[in-house]
């Protein structure tokens, strides 16, 4: 009893010290982007209605925004068929894959847009100068966290024998990645939108350096003329991302509760 005291004692002051450790310097950032700094007192809004008046810093945010669903949504049309088609016909094929997927991990972010300059030129010819041209990099970004979290739901269910059974009451094989594989991956799935999209929310390297005007320059290049409001943005999308990535936490949890209780 006095362990099982001690220990819960232990993990309770742990806990303060980590929330500590976020809460501080979140705390800062509302403190400071709140500070009427021309009254030399009191609170004020200020920073944070320029979120929305501002034009070029709205219209960061909504292009990020956008950027990160269509990074998802590429991400999901390119790997997850892979994955399950690689999981049920070529299985040998499956290290070669894990390979590839994690090679964004080795390689540095500034290496790999070096190594792509050339080729987004000529996406920008094909497809036209935007931001949503950095969907196709974002997507190698996204590659091994995605992998991960897919591997991870395909590998705790019979993907074989489902496939087997739909197969043999005739349905295609489009209908067995759509309809039967894919919502029982359901979670994996959500695991990789949430952290891609948190993932694209922060990118700074490839946006600086390919000269797109996303969420993180501009916030860099808000901050030489208001500091107030890049750190109001910068809480912003703090928030948002940990939002999500809490809300991936709840769901998972719920879900699994769910599925025990069934069982």
């Amino acid at each position: 009893m006095r362990q099982t005291a001690l220990s819960r004692v232990v993990r309770g002051l742990f806990l303060l010290v980590v929330a500590l450790f976020f809460a501080v310097p979140l705390y800062s950032m509302v403190d400071f982007s709140t500070r009427d700094i021309r009254a030399g007192s009191g609170r004020t809004l200020e920073a944070w209605a320029l979120l929305v008046q501002d034009r070029d810093l709205f219209t960061a945010i909504i292009t990020s925004l956008l950027l990160s669903v269509a990074t998802v949504l590429a991400m999901f049309v390119i790997l997850v068929p892979t994955m399950i088609w690689v999981q049920l016909r070529v299985l040998w094929a499956k290290r070669i894959l894990e390979f590839v997927c994690l090679l964004p991990l080795a390689i540095p972010a500034l290496v790999i847009v070096v190594g792509i300059k050339n080729v987004m030129l000529w996406v920008n010819y094909l497809f036209g100068y935007s931001a949503f041209s950095l969907t196709f990099p974002y997507v190698i970004l996204l590659l091994p966290y995605a992998f991960r979290s897919i591997d991870a739901a395909l590998s705790a269910m019979d993907a074989n024998t489902l496939a087997e059974a739909a197969r043999s009451l005739g349905a295609s094989w489009f209908t067995v990645i759509v309809k039967i594989i894919g919502p029982n991956i359901k979670t994996g799935m959500l695991s990789a939108a949430f952290v891609g999209i948190a993932l694209v929310l922060g990118e700074y390297t490839f946006a600086s350096l390919l000269h797109y005007d996303t969420l993180p320059p501009q916030i860099v290049v808000i901050s030489k003329a208001e500091a107030r409001t890049s750190v109001a943005a910068s809480f912003a999308m703090i928030v948002f991302a940990s939002a999500l990535l809490l809300g991936l936490g709840f769901f998972t949890r719920d879900r699994r509760t769910k599925e025990g209780s069934v069982a």
